[in-house]
């Protein structure tokens, strides 16, 4: 089993978060779990690490958000009953406190990491530019059943609900702008489905705004989110969106710090 996240460094402000693109579960989790892979997999944000190699800089979680799930606060980031996993009942049994508690160890232990890497980057070069990419489920009324409704679900949402946007607006503004030019078939909107989770939350009051975080959400339209089943073609186009993007949004980075 692979160890609870990857860190890549390299050089510039630029870095990119995949919190949700992990689907492994450690033993003691997978043999009380109640989920298939296929469900799991649906609440999960599949390939989304691949997309992270639009930034110098990477940090990719491993393991399923089902194990631990760095994107809430710690007192709701493990999975103990249906009510805080979309109703899904997770485990056979009552999920044991070790267990939990092990869980919760490697959390800390994540943004310990995390924040020297950022702290670190915030030192060298005044900021840190984060892309904390998602993907989003648009099908939950079942897999025959019609898409939610196109106007409350953009194919690309960008997360601001904790961003410094008087700093930072014209980041935010860029990316909606570049994307809408690099992706000229998608729907591409602000603060419409989601405006962003805890990982932004926490970088705006840890680091008092030198952190801009954009919470990226990519609407499964690149995969079937219930059999799993990938459009390579589909995906790789965000891969290549997302390449494109990020010059501009580092220069309007560096001119706002």
């Amino acid at each position: 089993m692979r160890e609870f996240a990857t860190f890549t460094r390299g050089a510039g402000p630029l870095v990119a978060v995949a919190l949700h693109g992990g689907h492994e579960l450690r033993p003691d989790l997978a043999a009380i779990s109640r989920l298939s892979d296929r469900d799991r997999l649906r609440e999960e944000d599949p390939y989304t690490a691949a997309w992270t190699g639009c930034a110098p800089s990477r940090v990719v979680v491993n393991r399923s958000r089902f194990e631990v799930d760095c994107n809430r606060p710690r007192e709701r980031a493990v999975y103990r009953a249906p009510e805080d996993a979309w109703g899904l009942p997770v485990w056979r049994e009552a999920l044991p406190e070790s267990a939990a508690a092990a869980s919760l160890g490697l959390y800390d232990d994540f943004y310990v990491r995390l924040g020297a890497v950022l702290a670190d980057v915030i030192a060298r070069h005044g900021i840190a530019l984060v892309l904390d990419l998602h993907s989003y489920n648009h099908r939950r009324d079942g897999a025959s059943e019609p898409p939610a409704a196109q106007e409350e679900n953009p194919d690309v949402n960008l997360g601001t609900g904790h961003l410094d946007r008087v700093r930072w607006g014209s980041v935010a503004d860029a990316f909606v702008d570049r994307m809408r030019v690099a992706m000229p078939e998608a729907d591409v909107r602000e603060n419409v489905r989601f405006k962003g989770g805890h990982f932004a939350h926490w970088a705006e009051e840890t680091f008092r705004g030198d952190a801009c975080v954009l919470a990226i959400e990519f609407k499964k339209t690149y995969m079937d989110e219930w059999t799993g089943e990938l459009d390579r073609a589909a995906c790789d186009r965000i891969a290549r969106a997302l390449g494109l993007v990020a010059p501009a949004l580092l220069e309007a980075s560096l001119a706002s710090a």
